[in-house]
């Protein structure tokens, strides 16, 4: 429906293939960066006869499958406007027991959600705990799920924040044929976006520009300056926030934090960090009754 209409209008549309996947996405005139030229480039294909954008889909910034004049006016969004950065790749979606949909991207040989988790059951239908109270919450031994400030109207961009112990049950709270990643497995992310096996196997402050390509561009909702956010990878992680070992609520807009499925000791499991003022990307461990944000690798 939507093709035959811009059809109809006249406005060009293109197919793009699938399985296709452009490191800088955006860059349709491949000089190394997206700006005003890559625009024009894209005017000129569409409506002038100009040569094509080599693979294709790095012209699909927009990811509705087809090549048009949105994709132009994204472009001049995100150059000018400080909207959404391009997003290439290979895509796909998946849904959670509660119905929830989610759009997922392959990046190297892995398969990612580009969104955080938002479900409140377990994958056999048990309810997960919501637990509102900063007392209760700092006393928990087993899972639990809360909304940043406890405010729900933060879960449709953000999703919830879930304490470690929600990992570790058996009744498994990532949707069937996914799993909550290890930290091997997000070390195995981080190489492919450019880090050494040194840096990644690091404590602390590590690599360059790894966790700019996995933040969402611009400052839609990260705070200011956003340092080196590009997206290249199409994670789009978004600042979440956490909630504390004693209940708290911080950093939405500066930090996106994540659990993974690894322990540390009996008190500590493996997180990371993306901060809106740097590139770079923390290995720490956390104390179990912080609330992070999930993201979750296909099995």
């Amino acid at each position: 429906m939507k093709q035959a209409l811009m059809a109809f209008l006249g406005i060009a549309v293109l197919a793009v293939p699938a399985g296709v996947f452009a490191a800088d996405c955006g860059d349709v005139d491949n000089s190394g960066a997206v700006n005003i030229l890559d625009v024009t480039f894209l005017i000129n294909y569409l409506y002038k006869g100009g040569p094509a954008p080599d693979p294709l889909d790095m012209a699909d910034v927009n990811k509705d499958d087809v090549i048009n004049i949105l994709d132009i006016t994204y472009l001049i969004s995100f150059i000018y406007m400080d909207g959404p950065g391009p997003i290439c790749g290979e895509t796909g979606s998946m849904t959670d027991i509660d119905g929830n949909v989610y759009q997922t991207i392959k990046i190297g040989d892995q398969w990612w959600m580009m969104e955080n988790l938002k479900v409140t059951h377990y994958r056999n239908g048990d309810p997960i705990p919501h637990v509102t109270s900063g007392y209760t919450w700092s006393g928990l031994t087993t899972g639990a799920y809360c909304e940043y400030n406890n405010d729900p109207g933060n879960v449709a961009t953000y999703g919830r924040l879930y304490n470690w112990y929600a990992v570790d049950d058996s009744r498994n709270i990532a949707p069937e044929g996914w799993h909550v990643p290890s930290d091997a497995e997000w070390k195995q992310l981080e190489m492919y976006l450019g880090m050494s096996q040194a840096e990644a196997d690091a404590i602390g402050w590590r690599g360059t520009d790894e966790g700019g390509k996995l933040k969402e561009a611009g400052t839609t909702h990260w705070n200011s300056p956003n340092t080196g956010a590009t997206n290249k990878s199409g994670f789009t992680a978004l600042p979440g926030g956490y909630r504390g070992d004693y209940g708290n609520y911080g950093s939405m807009s500066f930090n996106a934090t994540f659990w993974f499925s690894s322990e540390y000791n009996a008190s500590n499991a493996w997180g990371r960090l993306l901060i809106y003022s740097t590139s770079q990307v923390p290995r720490f461990s956390y104390d179990k009754h912080y609330g992070f944000s999930f993201r979750c690798v296909r099995d």
